[in-house]
């Protein structure tokens, strides 16, 4: 739909861009952006966005007390911060405007900036893998002699485990999410002894996950002590996220970074410096 806000990256969570229309009016090499008035940056991006869009910038459809009371405990307030919109900004071929709610000055600009040099490369070259998250349910009180068969106890028994979940989260699993595997691991060394640790492999889309794969394990560990004979303490989301990344790469031409009476020979120069100085400096 022309005008419709889009995520750049499709399994990115963390970073949000209002994607062209399609039309190529919308480039988000706007000129002067700075200097336009807000209404007139506003009517700039009615190209880019619908109307509750644009609705959403003027604080129309801005969070109420009534909503923020239900999300979190002791509420007595509303917080704001100004929005800006980054410019310049092409990836993986496509015109975005990045939209950064920050309160420092010159965040903006800057990431303008860069993206203006990083377009001149070609702009940005993204990619995300399968949004998979890993919850971790952890059983203990197994004899050293019973880890292993009660590792392949699980794996055997992999198919049921997973089906058990099958419509747990109706809403990630219309969507082309839900429960992908089970792995197990044994940790041979611990204060406490050796133990089991299950992982549940969960797609949880576009969320971030926590609240569906902690649940999910909830689920499966009474079926996991049953199997093992073990105690499931432990039933949460891991804090290292090394099957969900998204990447990102860009070139420069060293002509782009060209300022005042500097070439951009000595300006790349400068900035292999700086990096040198924080690769050998922890305090930097």
């Amino acid at each position: 739909m022309p005008g419709k806000p889009d995520s750049f990256c499709q399994h990115s969570a963390a970073t949000i861009a209002f994607v062209q229309s399609g039309t190529n009016l919308n480039n988000s090499r706007i000129s002067g952006f700075y200097r336009r008035s807000i209404d007139e940056r506003r009517a700039l991006l009615s190209a880019w966005l619908d109307e509750s869009g644009l609705a959403a910038l003027t604080g129309e459809n801005a969070l109420s007390l009534e909503t923020a009371d239900r999300m979190i405990e002791n509420v007595v307030g509303m917080f704001a911060l100004p929005m800006g919109i980054a410019l310049n900004f092409m990836v993986n071929g496509r015109d975005v405007l990045v939209p950064m709610v920050v309160e420092e000055p010159s965040i903006v600009a800057g990431a303008s900036f860069m993206a203006k040099l990083v377009r001149s490369g070609g702009g940005f070259q993204a990619e995300s893998t399968a949004p998979e998250m890993i919850g971790q349910i952890q059983v203990l009180d197994l004899p050293v002699e019973q880890l292993e068969p009660a590792s392949s106890m699980v794996e055997a028994q992999k198919t049921e485990l997973l089906g058990k979940l099958d419509g747990l989260h109706k809403t990630i699993q219309s969507l082309g999410g839900g429960a992908r595997d089970l792995e197990t691991r044994i940790i041979k060394e611990s204060p406490i002894g050796p133990f089991i640790v299950v992982h549940l492999v969960y797609d949880v889309r576009d969320a971030m996950g926590a609240n569906a794969v902690n649940t999910a394990c909830e689920l499966l560990a009474p079926e996991i002590e049953a199997l093992t004979g073990g105690r499931a303490h432990l039933r949460i989301l891991s804090n290292l996220t090394d099957r969900r990344k998204s990447s990102a790469r860009c070139r420069v031409p060293g002509s782009a970074l060209a300022y005042g009476d500097f070439s951009g020979e000595q300006v790349a120069q400068g900035i292999i410096e700086a990096w040198a100085f924080a690769a050998a400096d922890p305090y930097r």
